[in-house]
């Protein structure tokens, strides 16, 4: 039962602050980064919440995560706003870079260039 809640709440606070970000993350990281707030993770007792961030358009990654926490009064203040009176409490913001997309084309990258230099083995389309 508390999962389910977890899971309700972190989609909740994913919601609120991907809206959060699309109105005041040009003010705290600048237009140049691109973030999207790929998943967010609650603790079993409610009191902190892991966003995870994609952050593309930078080579910096870390700078726009800096950037984020240098301004957590002002997210959390306008995450409470947009939630507080569905939370008895709000919990604590931890940012985190989920880097899962660019593992992807990472992985995507060495799998073409292992084709392009046939290393891939024969399929069994071509040995028939």
């Amino acid at each position: 039962m508390a999962e389910i809640r977890q899971k309700q709440v972190g989609e909740m606070i994913k919601r609120h602050f991907s809206l959060l970000l699309q109105q005041e993350g040009s003010y705290i990281y600048g237009t140049e980064p691109f973030v999207t707030v790929t998943n967010v993770k609650m603790t079993p007792d409610f009191n902190t919440a892991k966003i995870y961030l994609s952050i593309f358009n930078t080579e910096n990654k870390q700078e726009v995560i800096l950037e984020m926490e240098n301004s957590y009064p002002r997210l959390k203040s306008a995450l409470v706003n947009r939630i507080g009176k569905q939370m008895r409490r709000m919990p604590e913001l931890q940012f985190y870079i989920d880097d899962t997309l660019d593992e992807m084309f990472r992985v995507d990258t060495l799998f073409q260039r292992l084709e392009a230099d046939n290393q891939m083995g024969r399929g069994r389309e071509e040995e028939e």
